[in-house]
């Protein structure tokens, strides 16, 4: 095994209570981020998967893991309340792991949005910023902002990644909500990508191409919020 391979990791939430996951940390990381999985697909999605090792290659050591319904094979999610402690959970242990690493924390859709609720309730420790993969605004067909009134809580950098295809996130509904989040708010738009950051063959890009654009701004970002830059001491 590499140093940039995942390593199986336990996280323990609460008593007889702990969750699997999945640290990646390269030789000479800048930073760590808590990452935290969509609602119908756990930390080894390949999405999950591709972006951490793509985080790693550019100096970023993610923790990957499972929320509890994940882990014991469920499909729905657990009640807020157990999510947020579970995001807790990981950003404690990923404190631990990280040995002072800046550190950030987020996740794809679900995990985003429970990630900032956590926050919104009480500041994770030593978090320096959120990031959103694809924020699940609203559900599909049925737009509104009622999921985001808890964003106007937090008081740490944020960073939105979304597509412009989004069915969860309409752009007309999003881009008022950031200006009124200003100036902790940074949105960042991916051409024609879909909630799951596939793009139509039609545009002459493809999924990896729009990933690792996703990629790119995920780094320049925490850099900007205090990372070190890659190959620098830690």
């Amino acid at each position: 095994m590499s140093a940039d391979d995942a390593r199986p990791v336990t996280i323990p939430v609460k008593e007889a209570l702990e969750v699997a996951g999945l640290w990646q940390c390269p030789a000479q990381p800048r930073a760590a981020f808590v990452f935290a999985h969509g609602a119908g697909a756990g930390m080894a999605h390949p999405f999950m998967e591709q972006t951490a090792h793509e985080l790693a290659a550019a100096g970023v050591a993610t923790l990957r893991f499972q929320f509890p319904y994940f882990d014991r094979g469920g499909r729905r999610p657990d009640p807020p309340a157990l999510c947020h402690a579970t995001v807790r959970a990981a950003v404690a242990r990923a404190s631990e792991l990280s040995a002072g690493l800046p550190l950030f924390a987020g996740g794809k859709s679900f995990g985003a949005r429970m990630t900032s609720q956590a926050q919104a309730l009480i500041p994770l420790p030593a978090v320096r910023g959120l990031i959103f993969i694809g924020f699940p605004l609203h559900p599909a067909k049925r737009p509104g902002t009622e999921r985001a009134r808890h964003l106007h809580a937090i008081r740490i950098p944020m960073l939105f990644l979304q597509g412009t295809r989004d069915a969860l996130a309409e752009l007309a509904l999003l881009e008022p909500l950031i200006v009124e989040l200003l100036p902790r708010a940074t949105l960042y738009r991916l051409e024609a990508a879909d909630h799951a950051f596939h793009v139509p063959a039609r545009t002459g890009r493809t999924d990896a191409q729009v990933r690792a654009e996703l990629v790119r701004k995920c780094v320049d970002w925490m850099g900007a919020q205090g990372a070190e830059p890659e190959g620098d001491p830690t």
